[in-house]
């Protein structure tokens, strides 16, 4: 089979402004004057929302996820820090009753900067007292600066006194999560989303949990969703003109992971490991985790294992889908299920090709799987619902890939497929589910490769893979 020309030289639409004086407007963030940028494109992040709420009534916001996903470029762009903004009314952050909120150019500070970094090391107190309000860059280089903060703002408690970047998971050490307790927001913020990119806000959340079935009008599918997956959304990796440059952009990032900020985190005997774990557990991407298995193969027990593959989700690497458990429910598997938090990085590990692709669909599954996830988990954290993630499989081997439940307890239930055709079969685990939930449960789905959104009677239905971002 021929390759399409689109696998083979794949980039994504550029969303960028065309007028010279562009106000767009997301929730409460207003940003002016955005010229495309000369080799990447701009894009708006919905999480800026939830950032600039939070920085109007809390004290210190942290803007938390992966090296390379945007962090730094929104929190310029929010602190009025951003190269590509104008110096006068760059940003406007209105209050729920509209009163306009100008937020002055903030100091900034990274400490990815060794001069920097060695300042406030030497004295992180004494430099903290020293600002009034900051953006403070990839803070979990220089962890006692949190404590530092927290006597500051202790003593003066304004809100939207810091702004800080994390790309690592403070709240995972105790001494830091007890001492910012009730003074931090954390607000998530993975590579970039399909919606983002096309500059749509999703409404499939909003759709599922009102009991209608989840539709799209502009289908993704076959070789263009091969193409999006194996894309993935880290910003860099999108400027790349193939996906044999996309690779190798992944690649290096993970060496440059491993080489940085593995040792800012964790004190790793076997550093050298490290990549070839992460490999390792590219073949577990969408599966239980048998650590003993994993760390067999280079020659680590199940303890190392387990330790280095929890520093992998401390750096939003990957994420464990925990077991959803019901008492109507038994036999359950209780292990988590390990996902990549990004589907080009899991194809880079995986060294699969769009042309592999092309001729082998039964490689595509896990990747399709772990993109999916990937997508709720980004529209999950712009919800003003708390939406938690949960799997089920019990001992007949029936499961259901993704449960989704709100505060309220309602429940809906995911199945991905990479197939074109849905049988009665395929709602097998939805329909157990269904059951054990009752008056919870809201809607069953079997997200595939198609464009119509099918029912497959009352709660259940076939939907399209793309409503999931439309």
């Amino acid at each position: 089979m021929e390759l399409p020309e689109r696998l083979l030289n794949f980039n994504l639409p550029p969303f960028n402004f065309q007028s010279a004086r562009t106000t767009v407007s997301i929730g409460l963030i207003h940003i002016f004057n955005l010229p495309p940028a000369p080799f990447m494109a701009l894009y708006i992040r919905f999480a800026a929302t939830r950032v600039s709420r939070a920085l109007l009534d809390t004290r210190v916001v942290l803007l938390s996820g992966p090296r390379q996903a945007g962090k730094t470029t929104l929190a310029k762009q929010i602190a009025g820090r951003s190269e590509r903004l104008t110096t006068e009314d760059d940003v406007v952050l209105t209050s729920g009753d509209g009163i306009p909120l100008t937020l002055e150019r903030l100091p900034f500070f990274t400490l990815d900067d060794l001069t920097t970094r060695d300042t406030i090391l030497s004295d992180p107190v004494g430099f903290i007292r020293r600002l009034d309000r900051a953006v403070i860059d990839e803070v979990q280089r220089v962890p006692d600066v949190l404590l530092a903060i927290k006597e500051s703002v202790d003593s003066d408690p304004r809100p939207g006194r810091f702004l800080l970047t994390g790309s690592s998971n403070l709240m995972t050490a105790p001494r830091i999560a007890d001492s910012l307790a009730g003074r931090m927001e954390t607000v998530s913020l993975l590579p970039l989303a399909q919606s983002e990119l096309r500059g749509t806000l999703p409404a499939f959340f909003d759709q599922a949990f009102a009991g209608a079935m989840p539709h799209t009008d502009n289908a993704i599918m076959g070789d263009d969703l091969i193409a999006i997956v194996l894309a993935g959304g880290y910003p860099e990796a999108l400027t790349r003109a193939s996906g044999r440059r996309r690779s190798d952009w992944y690649l290096n990032y993970i060496d440059a992971i491993v080489g940085r900020d593995v040792r800012d985190i964790a004190d790793v005997e076997q550093l050298q490991q490290m990549p070839r774990l992460l490999r390792a557990l590219a073949h577990y991407s969408g599966q239980l985790v048998n650590y003993s298995a994993v760390g067999r193969m280079l020659g680590m027990n199940h303890t190392t294992t387990r330790k280095y593959t929890d520093i992998f989700t401390q750096l939003f690497l990957v994420t464990m889908l925990q077991p959803w458990h019901d008492n109507a429910l038994r036999r359950l598997t209780k292990a988590p299920k390990l996902h990549f938090l990004d589907s080009g990085l899991l194809a880079a590990l995986r060294d699969v090709s769009a042309k592999q692709l092309v001729t082998d669909r039964a490689a595509f599954g896990a990747l399709l799987e772990t993109f999916i996830v990937t997508e709720l988990l980004k529209s999950a954290s712009w919800s003003d619902d708390r939406l938690t993630f949960f799997y089920f499989r019990d001992q007949d081997q029936d499961e259901v890939d993704i449960i989704v439940e709100d505060q309220r307890g309602r429940v809906i239930g995911i199945e991905v497929k990479a197939a074109a055709t849905v049988t009665r079969s395929d709602f097998k685990g939805l329909r157990k589910l269904a059951t054990a939930c009752g008056n919870r449960f809201v809607l069953g789905m079997v997200l595939y490769d198609h464009h119509m959104t099918v029912p497959f009677g009352d709660q259940f239905a076939a939907v399209p893979l793309s409503a999931v971002w439309s």
